[in-house]
């Protein structure tokens, strides 16, 4: 009885540490106006995975409108750094700002994606991670920044794992 608990205690531990999220964010004081012209910049591909960037860009354009930020410009596709051609992610990073400044947006959301794949092994979890920030286009100061990482169930989708911790890490970003 003792061994079937104690294997029961190791199951549920490590079900529960399977599913496990790691989160830092920035506590600014700026409050940032949802009625404000947005713009969705470039969110660079730091993994393996083809477009794992694109990817994180329409999981963040849903979760900014579902904030309530409803003016929110899309770069060019011609300042898409997600491609094998493009060297210089800085300099496409660099040229999206401009590009959202000169569209009269007051703040841009980007960042990197770090992790986007589903575990080896034989449940192959699915894992993310994130970098995120939100920048004052006018000052070019970073308002906001988050971090995280999150691994999800054998059956749960990469997408699914990523929406839940791009929101995690948008909903502590102060928006009014």
């Amino acid at each position: 009885m003792r061994a079937i608990r104690s294997l029961l205690f190791a199951a549920l531990a490590s079900a529960v540490l399977a599913a496990c999220a790691v989160t830092d964010h920035s506590q600014g004081e700026a409050t940032l106006a949802r009625d404000a012209q947005w713009a969705l910049l470039p969110i660079a591909n730091h993994t393996e995975v083809p477009q794992a960037g694109l990817r994180a860009e329409a999981i963040a354009e849903g979760v900014l409108r579902s904030r309530g930020v409803a003016k929110l410009l899309h770069y060019p596709s011609a300042l898409n750094p997600d491609t094998l051609l493009e060297a210089s992610e800085r300099k496409a990073q660099a040229d999206a700002q401009k590009w959202a400044r000169d569209a009269g947006a007051r703040y841009a959301l980007t960042g990197a994606v770090d992790e986007w794949r589903y575990k080896v092994g034989i449940d192959g979890e699915p894992a993310v991670g994130l970098a995120l920030q939100i920048i004052d286009l006018n000052s070019g100061a970073v308002l906001w920044s988050g971090v995280g990482a999150k691994s999800g169930w054998s059956r749960e989708a990469l997408a699914a794992v990523a929406q839940k911790l791009m929101r995690e890490l948008l909903d502590s970003a102060r928006l009014q």
